[in-house]
């Protein structure tokens, strides 16, 4: 049976993955999104307002995940290398031409 109690390295750990790594996530996702809806013919404004407008929600989806998941470091792989590889994507995409 695991401890209630949890040290403060792990507790600021879980706090910096819920700040940085929601924001990292974020970050990825409001760029996949908008160089998917640009490469699909979207205006770019309204692609991008499209994408900040959703990536607010997917920050308090990401930001809740780093307290509910039970592994720290499944917390940093999701947050961060989910949030680098669709940054990467998103990047990607916008340098298509099309």
């Amino acid at each position: 049976m695991r401890s209630a109690s949890h040290s403060a390295t792990h507790i600021v750990s879980r706090l910096c993955a819920g700040i940085v790594g929601s924001y990292a996530f974020t970050w990825g996702f409001i760029a996949l999104l908008a160089g998917a809806l640009l490469s699909l013919g979207f205006e770019f404004h309204e692609a991008t307002d499209l994408a900040w407008m959703l990536g607010l929600l997917v920050y308090l989806v990401g930001f809740c995940f780093a307290f509910v998941a039970i592994s720290l470091p499944r917390i940093w792989l999701v947050l961060g290398g989910g949030g680098a590889l669709m940054t990467l994507t998103g990047w990607w995409l916008s340098r298509s031409p099309g």
